[in-house]
């Protein structure tokens, strides 16, 4: 028995000799090192951010009630969780044209135009779901 866990072991490692796992955890913290650097350099993305995981926590916390409570108005849950998964997409879209990383892509946008946009599909996704709801 104790053969068959140490080659398990053996297996588990890299040539490296670490673990998978201690690579795996070494990565993430790299990554979200990198993104809190990011962060400290601009406000906006900060901002942005927040309100991304605000949205998912009213999304969570929308199909937990629609779960304990039940789906009685199904189509006024449909409205609060697309209305909430929507403005998810479109903040999203949002903070991937305010980076300055990704200027090459969006050509000839400027960030006010990019809010302009989002803030029209905003309007448009709200007035969607708001007649959805009726």
């Amino acid at each position: 028995m104790k053969k068959v866990a140490k080659r398990a072991a053996e297996k588990n490692k890299k040539a490296s000799g670490k673990p998978y796992h201690q690579d795996l955890a070494h990565s993430v913290t790299l990554a979200y090192k990198s993104y809190l650097k990011g962060l400290q350099e601009n406000q906006k993305l900060r901002l942005i951010d927040t309100f991304l995981a605000f949205l998912v926590c009213i999304g969570i916390l929308q199909f937990i009630f629609c779960v304990l409570v039940g789906t009685f108005p199904f189509n006024g849950f449909l409205g609060g969780f697309i209305s909430a998964v929507g403005q998810f997409v479109l903040t999203v879209s949002l903070r991937l044209q305010c980076l300055e990383s990704n200027q090459s892509s969006f050509k000839g946008i400027l960030p006010e135009r990019a809010f302009g946009d989002y803030i029209f599909a905003s309007i448009i996704l709200h007035f969607v779901v708001i007649h959805f709801i009726n």
